[in-house]
């Protein structure tokens, strides 16, 4: 790929220094030259004809890069000329696989069913990577308090927060269920502005390791930047997060021997963004196995990934993990491996002042009146001792009095009755 010190003086300014810059030649692709060929052989099995401009389309490479791979092609009789696309004598030239090229291009299908967006070098992956760390950036105080909107937290635990998401390392949120772990965690994604550049696709020893995924990258759109790599889709950062399903099979890459294609595990789709492991100790395999595997990763900032060949390669270890549970962190882990988890923040259960400001926001949220007087009676009433009040009580509470008086033609008030008669229907006795 170009140095952004390549493009003339007067455009530069307006481009970001971390955008990969298109190759102009095969060379600049980082991939062999045969590789693109049969890739290219591939493509053009899609449609009867092709022009540059498709293939251009297809594979997210400049026609100077398209029009080596098709003279080569030609050279060797795998694409005969067809004619111009159009009238006009400045229109593509069409071109078809002959039956040597179909030949080829068949023998090349039973070597990888890839077809698609030219992947790109793994060497170019590590220093997009490198390039767009999320260490690079700064999470500040008003931005944090921003992405908490509408949750009601303490001062001092949003002060525990700022330096842990400022610091692109290990989180473990853990507490009581039901008071805003999850919902603190998924917040993350509010707090980067920064966007990304993810790649289609990673080649790795001649294999493809299938790397965007619609469902978890938001690729930003506008317009398209003429001197940017296309082989790289323009997305936020992403945040995935992961539950109960999570097995350490999943950290793997997944191969596909009918189509010999790798997809890329979710740990490593999160780069540059943020990776949450919901509900961390109820997964089918042991918390300290998970911690095990992740040893490496969390201290060392990289991973190691094989191929079903036995190779292996390393890839950077770089995104926010937060792991969330209501688990004592001393059944999750022994103290080794509690170590590997830098920030350790503990979500207690709202105080009275906090749950009367959870249960009025969430009234004006489902429009049911309240009274103050009510709602303090019926908090000293249910809670106290070894009975604590939740954040999600309110939200239980005041959908069961909606529902209820929406039935039954009433006034949606929830008033100590009505609060009464929701706790003998959304609680259990014991």
């Amino acid at each position: 790929m170009h140095s952004i010190d390549s493009i003339r003086g007067d455009i530069a300014p307006a481009l970001d220094p971390r955008m990969p810059l298109a190759p102009m030649s095969v060379e600049e692709t980082g991939l062999e030259f045969s590789f693109l060929l049969r890739l290219a052989a591939k493509c053009a099995t899609e449609q009867d004809t092709v022009t540059p401009s498709h293939l251009a389309d297809r594979m997210k490479l400049p026609k100077a890069v398209i029009n080596a791979l098709i003279k080569e092609l030609t050279k060797l009789a795998y694409v005969e000329a067809r004619g111009l696309a159009g009238e006009d004598v400045r229109s593509d030239i069409r071109y078809a696989l002959s039956t040597k090229g179909m030949e080829y291009a068949h023998a090349a299908m039973r070597q990888s069913s890839y077809v698609g967006p030219a992947p790109v070098s793994l060497d170019a992956f590590c220093r997009q990577l490198g390039l767009q760390s999320i260490n690079h950036e700064r999470v500040t105080q008003d931005g944090l308090v921003a992405s908490l909107e509408g949750l009601v937290l303490s001062p001092s635990l949003v002060e525990k927060l700022g330096p842990a998401m400022n610091s692109g390392q290990s989180i473990l949120l853990y507490g009581p269920p039901g008071n805003g772990k999850t919902s603190i965690a998924e917040r993350t994604s509010r707090l980067f502005r920064q966007t990304i550049w993810v790649p289609y696709a990673i080649e790795v020893g001649g294999y493809v390791i299938s790397f965007f995924d619609e469902a978890v990258h938001q690729s930003v759109t506008g317009t398209p930047y003429p001197k940017a790599d296309q082989r790289w889709v323009e997305c936020r950062r992403p945040v995935i997060k992961t539950g109960g399903e999570l097995t350490l099979d999943l950290l793997d890459l997944a191969y596909s021997e009918g189509s010999t294609v790798y997809e890329a595990p979710l740990h490593l789709k999160a780069s540059g963004g943020v990776f949450i492991i919901d509900d961390f100790g109820r997964q089918q395999v042991m918390p300290q196995a998970l911690i095990n595997r992740w040893i490496v990763p969390l201290e060392r900032g990289y991973d190691f990934l094989t191929l079903h060949t036995g190779k292996k390669f390393k890839v950077p270890f770089d995104e926010l993990v937060v792991f969330s549970t209501n688990i004592a962190p001393k059944e999750l882990s022994d103290e080794a491996g509690l170590r590997r988890l830098k920030y350790k923040i503990f979500i207690n259960n709202p105080s009275r002042e906090e749950y009367i400001r959870i249960f009025e926001a969430y009234a004006l949220g489902v429009t049911v009146e309240m009274s103050m007087a009510d709602l303090e009676l019926f908090y000293d009433r249910k809670y106290g001792g070894e009975s604590l009040g939740s954040c999600y009580h309110p939200k239980y509470l005041l959908d069961f009095v909606a529902s209820y008086c929406e039935f039954n033609g009433l006034r949606r008030v929830a008033s100590l009755e009505m609060l009464e008669r929701a706790w003998e229907g959304v609680f259990t006795a014991d």
